[in-house]
Parts: C-alpha cells; structure tokens; sequence
C-alpha cells in the first residue's frame, strides 16, 4: 500500500512540475533577439513563460513583443488543415486534395494564360532558406519572371541607395558594438524605441559616454526624447534637410577632402549643386530653423568619430533612394565609413529584412544578391540549379506593380506566402479589387489574413517555434533559430509546402531537400562569389559562434565586421556620389484646401505589421486595440476635434475612421496613424500608388487629408 502512495504522489509530482524548454529567436523585428519558451504543465493545463538568451545582438532582452510573441502560435483561430473555399465558405480538405487542386489549376492557367500568368508573393518574415526556395520555385517551378515580396515597402529604397553608393547593401556598415564608442549620432525617420527597442541601450550607452544625438523626425517620440537635437522636419524633405547639412559642411570646410579624394566619385557634381542653394530656401523648404541645421551638420562634421541612421521615415518616400543617396553624400564627405565607430545604419524593419532580399524573393535578384539580367549571375546559379541560364526568366516587376498587372489580366494566379497586402499596400482598395479578379490565389499562412479571405485555398503555415533556419539580422549577421516544437494540426514549414507543390508539378528532382540545413547548403554554394556571401556560414559554425556577418567567403574566414575599411564594392573601389535636387524632395502631394494635412504613418509598440499576429495577442491587443490619430492640440482645435473622439480621416483614395489623441509632440500641419490594422481603419487606403522611380516604393510617409469630427 506505501509503494503504491509513493508511486501515485511521484506521479502527481511529475504532473506539476513537468517542464519543456524550446530555444528559438523572436519572430518581429530584426534585431532577432535570442530567447527560450517554458512550457510548463500543472496537472492538465499549461503555461508559458518566454525569457531572454546571451547572444551578441540584444545581449538577453526581450521586448514586450518579444516576451508575447509565443500567444499568437496558441491561438484558437490558427489555421491547422488546409481550407478550400466552396460556395464562399471554408471548408477543410486533406493535403492530397489541396496539392491536387493547386496542380489543376496552375496547369489550366499555364495552358491558357501562359507560364508568366502566375505569380508568387512573399514575405521578409520567413527564413533564408524559405526566401531562396521561393525564389527557385518561381523561376524553375513555375517559370515566370513574377516573383516579389512585402519587403519591398520596407528596405528597397536603402537597399538601392547603399548598392548605387557602396555597390554593396548591408544594414550595418559595421557592427552594433561599434555605437556606444562613437562622438555623435543622426538617427533620421526612425524609432527604434518602438520599433526595435532592444538595440536602445547602444544608444543610450553612447549617449552616456558623451555622443551628442542628433534625430529627424516630424513628430516627438521616444527615440527624439533621447536626441540633443531634435529636427521637425516637414514630411517628405528629407533630401533637401540633407542638403543643408552639405551646404554648411562645404561653406564652414568640413569636408574630409583626403578621403573624398580617395576614396570617392562625383563629390564636385555634388558641391557645385549644393554651394547654388541658400540655407534659408532649405529652411523654408524643410521646416527646420538654420541654426538647427548648422548645429547638427557642423556637430556632425567636427567630431572624430559619427554614425547615421535611416529608416522608413526618409525610405517610404517617392524620393526615398535620393534622399538615402543624400544623407550617404554625407557620410562620405566627412570620411565617416570604413573606420572605427563610424559608419551608416539602414535599420531593417522586418525580422529578415536583410536575408529576404538577398536570395531571390526580389524581381530582379538572384541568390547572394547577384542580378538576374547580368549573364555571368545567370550561369553561376543555373549551374547550382541544374538548369542551362536561358531557361531562367529576366526581370519581373515589384509587388504593388504586380497588383497593376492582375488588374490588367496579365497576371491571373498567385501563390501568396506570409503576407497581407491588402493592409500593407498603399492604394489598398485598389489592391483588393484587383485581387478578387484572379482565376487562382492560394494564401499559405498561420492565419485567415485579411488577405487570405479572398484566397481559393489557404494552406497551413509553421510558426517560429516550429520553423527552423537561417535568418540574416539588421546588422548583417546569420543567425539559426532552432525550432523542436513540433507542427500542430496538418501545419508544415513553407519550405515543406513549396517542395511539396513541385513534387506535384514533376518539379521534384529541383526540390529535394530532407531539412532546411539541405537548402542552406545549396544557398551557400548559389551565393558563392556574389555580393552577399554565405558560403563559409555553416549550420555548425553559427551555433558554436553565435552568428557570423557576411560577407563569409569561406570556413576558415571569421566573417566581416566592419565593411570598406579599404575599399567599396564598386567596380573602382570608390563611393558614388550625385546631386540631389531639391525640388526632387517635394512631395507630388501638397497640402491643400480639401486635403489641408500632411498624414505620416509608422509603427507602434506593442504591434507589427500589419497586426495579424500581434492583434491575436491578448496581452499586447490589450495595450492597443485600435488605432488613432495623433493630431496637435492647435489643429485640433481648428478643425473642432475633441480628445478622444472618432475621427474620418479621408484622401483622395478613401476614408477610415480612428479615435483622435491629441498630442504637442506632432507639427501642426501634420497628423499621424499607426499602420497595424485592417479594415475601416486601414490607413494605407489612404495612401497613393505612386512609386518611387528607381527602386518601386510607395509613398507611405506623406499623403494629404482632411479630418472632421463624427
């Protein structure tokens, strides 16, 4: 009888304290923060506790994304089986049927519409080896040249900038230890506070050892609270801010001549451009008093040492690759790259942001950021694919141009991958009447997205604790997120479902994989050579390291920290530099007397993107469940808004409704709305499709509207 008590209490002891352990890394933002899930069972229900892990970037913090980020993989409304639309409703199917249905219509299509009728959409959200998969897929699967990705409208205009500057784009020119160490910082249209708060103790470190802090941005935030100088500047003038820095840098002989005569091009272009403007017009133009701009550009010049930062605010711009030119235009001609804590920062959004756009998701890329119209990148990569180069399509077009091609009929189906464009496209309503025309959307995702309700088949994706691979963080570092919680329900990994799509297409031989570390494999041989260079990364050296940043070229080679120490990656080894036209800075869009505002849009805290995995978080939903606009107490009295109160915020594209907060750290001629959600309250329905002419992003930061009170 005491040896069956005993066995029973060990057994109800086990029951309580039985505890699992996953490492995995935080699925948001790009700092990639290292941590591990608890799952611990109390008799037969569970709970979960995440905590931060020792890793070079984020150190073992974790924000209040971060520690949450484990609700949304639990959630009831996961999608687990996949789901065929019939009669406009849902209905569960089993994978054979799905994969079936997927080969019936993609060969109807290839008959009738032809090979480039189809098309794939992906995401910076998934890992290296999805990203390059996908681009494979796109290309030998399916062959069409229609493959781009939601990266598009985060990175692309500093992912230009940097490779027409450097012929290289890193998001770091150096890495994330060099910062506490340097004299002075820019941090222009970016904040980290909220957007990537775990790298805020670099520059908080570098402020309390002595670096002055210089931001831009048109409204006060967290991130300009930690500013010695804040510019409030008008949306939309950020080259014209960045010529004012030049014009005092040149006119007060700041400028580094010794490197800009090494190590650079076209610098007498820029100056001669530059010496014509007068400070007061850039004054006029970019809302910035003088003295702010001679303060930050001599502070910035003078000092040994500086780094610059960009980010969306200067990016989403129709301008957005010549205003990152300009602010480069200032890094170069003050010498401040290449050298010890100096050096500029795109400071990536999308938790791959850097890796998605290395290795073919983009339409004009290949892996290891080789392009896909020169013919020597062509026969590197069809001789890793095993296909002869002229099977290779050229150049597709970018992700809101996709939706212009499905509108005119020449795009009739689409294999959507982890994203949501009808939220995160500019000219939404546009956007999902354009996608109702397709013959065939197939949507793989965690969730029935916003998007993913207009598929025809919907397939069930793996989360960050089930997903593992490589992902490529803002500073250039490849990092492994390990992954042993097992898929639940009929899930499986991306890399799964396309190799299963191929094999049903008589693809297989292409997709052979057994595990994402086959696909690395293949990745780090395709980008041999190139400009992004994995090939001496391997799964083994990054678990024992903790990461390595690219360019790797082989096992032996500890990565590299700190890029152009010597040289650019240009084929004379020097820096770009071009004019920037004022009047190129001036928005198409100017306030008006129906459209009187300027409306901005970027994150908030507690969510990401376009919220479909944020929102499905209880602890941080709680934190904002709706979105808002900020507006300043003057404005808002003009225009008879009282705190808190609903709002219709309408452009010329179409209307939402948000509820008012009123706010003195916003100019008054502008007002501001988070992009996290959907619906009546989906503010990119607000923004216009014009693109920014050399690397294809919208508009986001500057729109005009009108408000009234409902």
């Amino acid at each position: 009888m005491t040896d069956l008590l005993l066995k029973y209490f060990r057994t109800k002891q086990q029951e309580v304290q039985s505890e699992k352990v996953y490492d995995t890394q935080c699925p948001f933002c790009s700092m990639q923060c290292k941590m591990q899930l608890i799952e611990q069972s109390v008799v037969s229900r569970k709970t979960y506790k995440t905590i931060g892990k020792d890793n070079p970037t984020s150190q073992g913090r974790l924000c209040i994304k971060g520690m949450n980020a484990h609700q949304h993989p639990f959630h009831q409304d996961r999608v687990l089986h996949p789901l065929l639309k019939v009669d406009g409703e849902f209905v569960r199917i089993s994978w054979e049927e799905a994969l079936q249905y997927i080969k019936k219509q993609v060969e109807e299509i290839q008959a009738v519409d032809g090979h480039e009728a189809l098309s794939i959409y992906g995401s910076a959200s998934i890992t290296n080896e999805e990203a390059y998969i996908l681009g494979k897929f796109a290309r030998v699967g399916l062959k069409t040249p229609y493959i781009d990705y939601n990266g598009r409208l985060c990175m692309s205009a500093a992912a230009t900038a940097a490779n027409q500057t450097f012929g290289l784009d890193r998001g770091l020119t150096n890495s994330l230890k060099e910062i506490p160490s340097t004299r002075v910082i820019i941090l222009a249209g970016t904040n980290i506070a909220e957007c990537q708060p775990t790298i805020m103790p670099y520059f908080e470190k570098a402020k309390e050892n002595g670096a002055y802090i210089i931001a831009i941005d048109p409204r006060e935030t967290p991130t300009t609270q930690l500013a010695d100088l804040h510019l409030k500047v008008k949306p939309g003038m950020d080259a014209a801010l960045a010529n004012g820095f030049l014009k005092v840098i040149i006119d007060e002989n700041l400028v580094d001549e010794d490197f800009v005569n090494e190590r650079a091009t076209g610098f007498e272009e820029v100056k001669d451009y530059v010496q014509s403007l007068s400070l007061d017009e850039i004054s006029e133009l970019t809302g910035v008093p003088i003295e702010q701009i001679r303060t930050a550009a001599t502070k910035f010049a003078a000092e040994e040492s500086g780094m610059l930062f960009t980010a969306r605010g200067v990016e989403q711009q129709i301008d957005g690759t010549v205003a990152v030119r300009n602010f480069l235009n200032v890094v170069i001609a003050t010498g401040k790259i290449g050298k010890p804590y100096s050096g500029y920062g795109a400071i990536t959004g999308q938790g791959n942001g850097q890796g998605a756009r290395e290795h073919g998701q983009k339409a004009d890329q290949l892996p290891g950021y080789r392009l896909i119209e020169n013919e020597e990148h062509r026969a590197h990569v069809a001789k890793v694919w095993g296909i002869d180069k002229d099977e290779l399509p050229r150049k597709g077009v970018s992700a809101y141009e996709m939706f212009q091609k499905i509108n005119d009929g020449e795009i009739t189906g689409m294999f959507l991958v982890c994203s949501n464009p009808v939220v995160s496209n500019p000219n939404a309503i546009f956007v999902k009447e354009a996608l109702k025309k397709l013959k065939f959307l197939v949507a793989v995702d965690l969730f029935v997205s916003e998007t993913a309700k207009f598929a025809d088949l919907i397939l069930p994706a793996s989360s960050y604790l089930e997903d593992e691979g490589t992902m490529t963080n803002l500073e250039g570092r490849v990092t492994l997120r390990e992954a042993s919680r097992p898929c639940p329900g009929e899930a499986k990994n991306d890399w799964q479902i396309i190799c299963e799509i191929a094999k049903v297409l008589g693809k297989e031989k292409y997709f052979p994989y057994q595990k994402a570390e086959d696909i690395f494999n293949e990745l780090r041989e395709a980008s041999r050579g190139g400009i992004a260079d994995y090939y001496g990364i391997t799964y083994d050296r990054i678990r024992k390291e903790q990461g390595i940043l690219w360019p790797c070229p082989e096992v032996n080679h500890q990565g590299t920290e700190r890029l152009f120490e010597h040289s650019f990656a240009t084929p004379n080894g020097k820096a770009n530099l071009i004019p920037v036209s004022n009047t190129s800075a001036i928005p198409k869009e100017k306030p008006c007397s129906e459209y009187p505002l300027y409306l901005t849009t970027g994150r908030i805290m507690s969510h990401y993107l376009t919220g479909v995995q944020t929102r499905k978080s209880s602890a941080l939903a709680a934190r904002n469940f709706e979105s808002y606009l900020e507006i300043h107490p003057e404005t808002a009295k003009k225009y008879e808004i009282e705190p808190n109160s609903l709002v219709a915020v309408a452009s010329k594209r179409g209307k939402i409704t948000v509820r008012s907060k009123i706010s003195e750290k916003i100019r008054q001629d502008t007002v501001f709305v988070p992009f996290h959600w959907a619906e009546d309250q989906n503010v990119n329905m607000l923004v216009g499709e014009d693109l920014d002419p050399t690397c294809k992003m919208p508009g986001f930061k500057v729109s005009t509207v009108n408000i009234r009170q409902i």
